[in-house]
Protein backbone atom coordinates (compact mmCIF):
# COMPACT_ATOMS: atom_id res chain seq x y z
CA UNK A 1 0.00 0.00 0.00
CA UNK A 2 1.36 3.49 -0.92
CA UNK A 3 1.35 5.77 1.61
CA UNK A 4 1.62 9.80 1.01
CA UNK A 5 3.77 11.84 3.43
CA UNK A 6 3.87 15.74 3.14
CA UNK A 7 6.94 17.74 2.80
CA UNK A 8 6.39 20.86 4.84
CA UNK A 9 8.21 24.38 3.45
CA UNK A 10 11.19 23.78 6.31
CA UNK A 11 12.15 20.40 4.57
CA UNK A 12 11.94 21.25 0.97
CA UNK A 13 15.98 21.37 0.54
CA UNK A 14 16.29 17.43 0.26
CA UNK A 15 12.81 16.91 -2.26
CA UNK A 16 15.35 20.21 -4.53
CA UNK A 17 18.09 17.94 -4.53
CA UNK A 18 16.12 14.62 -5.85
CA UNK A 19 13.84 16.81 -8.29
CA UNK A 20 16.89 18.22 -10.10
CA UNK A 21 18.36 14.79 -10.91
CA UNK A 22 14.76 13.62 -11.62
CA UNK A 23 14.49 16.26 -14.21
CA UNK A 24 17.87 16.08 -15.60
CA UNK A 25 18.08 12.10 -15.44
CA UNK A 26 14.46 11.70 -17.16
CA UNK A 27 15.84 14.09 -19.84
CA UNK A 28 12.41 16.78 -18.35
CA UNK A 29 15.44 19.30 -19.12
CA UNK A 30 18.95 18.96 -20.49
CA UNK A 31 19.89 22.59 -21.34
CA UNK A 32 21.83 24.93 -19.26
CA UNK A 33 19.30 27.60 -19.24
CA UNK A 34 16.61 25.47 -17.80
CA UNK A 35 18.99 23.75 -15.06
CA UNK A 36 19.74 27.00 -13.70
CA UNK A 37 15.96 28.12 -13.95
CA UNK A 38 14.73 24.70 -11.61
CA UNK A 39 17.72 24.41 -9.49
CA UNK A 40 18.00 28.53 -9.09
CA UNK A 41 15.99 31.02 -6.15
CA UNK A 42 13.10 32.73 -8.32
CA UNK A 43 11.70 29.26 -9.47
CA UNK A 44 11.86 27.72 -5.58
CA UNK A 45 10.93 31.06 -4.17
CA UNK A 46 7.96 30.85 -6.07
CA UNK A 47 6.81 27.42 -5.12
CA UNK A 48 8.10 28.05 -1.33
CA UNK A 49 5.55 31.31 -1.38
CA UNK A 50 2.95 28.58 -2.84
CA UNK A 51 3.59 26.33 -0.15
CA UNK A 52 2.35 28.48 2.73
CA UNK A 53 -0.50 30.94 1.35
CA UNK A 54 -4.03 29.67 2.60
CA UNK A 55 -5.72 28.99 -0.26
CA UNK A 56 -4.74 26.40 -3.09
CA UNK A 57 -1.50 25.74 -1.43
CA UNK A 58 0.92 23.99 -3.34
CA UNK A 59 2.07 20.68 -1.87
CA UNK A 60 5.42 18.08 -1.99
CA UNK A 61 4.66 14.49 -0.94
CA UNK A 62 6.70 11.31 -1.11
CA UNK A 63 5.07 8.67 -1.63
CA UNK A 64 6.09 5.61 1.03
CA UNK A 65 5.75 1.96 0.90
CA UNK A 66 6.58 -0.02 3.34
CA UNK A 67 8.65 2.38 5.11
CA UNK A 68 10.32 3.66 2.36
CA UNK A 69 10.29 6.46 0.12
CA UNK A 70 9.90 5.06 -3.57
CA UNK A 71 8.76 8.20 -5.43
CA UNK A 72 7.40 12.10 -5.34
CA UNK A 73 5.02 14.83 -6.90
CA UNK A 74 4.46 17.90 -6.51
CA UNK A 75 0.75 20.06 -7.29
CA UNK A 76 -1.61 22.37 -6.65
CA UNK A 77 -5.40 21.87 -6.09
CA UNK A 78 -7.41 25.24 -6.88
CA UNK A 79 -10.13 24.70 -4.74
CA UNK A 80 -11.32 28.33 -5.43
CA UNK A 81 -11.84 27.49 -8.70
CA UNK A 82 -13.53 24.24 -9.87
CA UNK A 83 -11.14 21.66 -7.91
CA UNK A 84 -8.42 21.06 -10.73
CA UNK A 85 -5.62 19.18 -9.75
CA UNK A 86 -2.53 20.36 -11.63
CA UNK A 87 0.35 17.91 -10.87
CA UNK A 88 3.48 19.96 -11.68
CA UNK A 89 5.81 17.33 -10.89
CA UNK A 90 5.09 13.02 -10.37
CA UNK A 91 7.95 10.43 -10.88
CA UNK A 92 8.84 7.08 -9.64
CA UNK A 93 12.37 6.59 -8.09
CA UNK A 94 14.10 4.38 -11.30
CA UNK A 95 15.36 1.68 -8.56
CA UNK A 96 11.13 1.31 -7.97
CA UNK A 97 10.09 1.51 -11.90
CA UNK A 98 8.44 -1.19 -13.61
CA UNK A 99 6.17 -3.13 -11.41
CA UNK A 100 3.01 -0.97 -11.41
CA UNK A 101 4.00 1.17 -8.50
CA UNK A 102 3.61 4.72 -11.25
CA UNK A 103 -0.09 2.96 -11.31
CA UNK A 104 -0.09 2.70 -7.46
CA UNK A 105 1.28 6.20 -6.68
CA UNK A 106 -1.65 8.06 -8.74
CA UNK A 107 -3.97 6.54 -7.37
CA UNK A 108 -2.44 7.01 -3.85
CA UNK A 109 -2.30 10.55 -4.91
CA UNK A 110 -5.31 10.48 -6.12
CA UNK A 111 -7.32 9.56 -3.08
CA UNK A 112 -5.50 11.87 -1.44
CA UNK A 113 -5.86 15.20 -3.03
CA UNK A 114 -9.89 14.17 -3.74
CA UNK A 115 -9.97 14.29 0.27
CA UNK A 116 -8.36 17.94 -0.34
CA UNK A 117 -11.04 19.30 -3.04
CA UNK A 118 -9.46 17.81 -5.74
CA UNK A 119 -12.14 17.08 -8.70
CA UNK A 120 -10.32 16.17 -11.94
CA UNK A 121 -6.55 16.31 -12.73
CA UNK A 122 -4.07 18.23 -15.49
CA UNK A 123 -0.75 17.53 -16.42
CA UNK A 124 1.71 18.83 -18.87
CA UNK A 125 3.97 16.27 -20.52
CA UNK A 126 5.52 15.85 -23.70
CA UNK A 127 8.07 12.79 -23.49
CA UNK A 128 6.64 9.74 -25.28
CA UNK A 129 7.29 7.27 -22.19
CA UNK A 130 4.91 9.94 -19.91
CA UNK A 131 2.64 10.60 -22.15
CA UNK A 132 2.10 6.99 -22.40
CA UNK A 133 1.92 6.45 -18.94
CA UNK A 134 -0.55 9.25 -18.53
CA UNK A 135 -2.50 7.83 -21.43
CA UNK A 136 -2.82 4.43 -19.56
CA UNK A 137 -4.32 6.28 -16.70
CA UNK A 138 -7.05 7.52 -18.72
CA UNK A 139 -5.49 10.76 -19.40
CA UNK A 140 -6.45 12.58 -22.73
CA UNK A 141 -4.88 15.52 -25.11
CA UNK A 142 -5.88 19.18 -23.58
CA UNK A 143 -4.71 21.46 -25.72
CA UNK A 144 -1.10 22.80 -24.99
CA UNK A 145 0.38 25.37 -22.50
CA UNK A 146 1.52 28.88 -22.61
CA UNK A 147 5.23 27.14 -22.97
CA UNK A 148 3.34 25.09 -26.26
CA UNK A 149 3.75 21.69 -23.98
CA UNK A 150 0.75 19.68 -24.59
CA UNK A 151 -1.74 19.11 -21.87
CA UNK A 152 -3.47 16.16 -20.60
CA UNK A 153 -6.67 15.73 -18.55
CA UNK A 154 -8.75 13.28 -16.57
CA UNK A 155 -11.87 14.07 -15.25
Amino acid sequence: MIKMEEIPVDRIEEFWALHLKYLVEDGIIDDAEDIEYFSGAEYRDIIRSNMTRQTDRHHMVYFVEAGQRIGAAQYNTYQSEDGKCFILDFWVFPQYRGCGRGHACFAALETYTRADGARYYEINSEKEDSVRFWKSLGFIENGKDEYDMPLFIRR
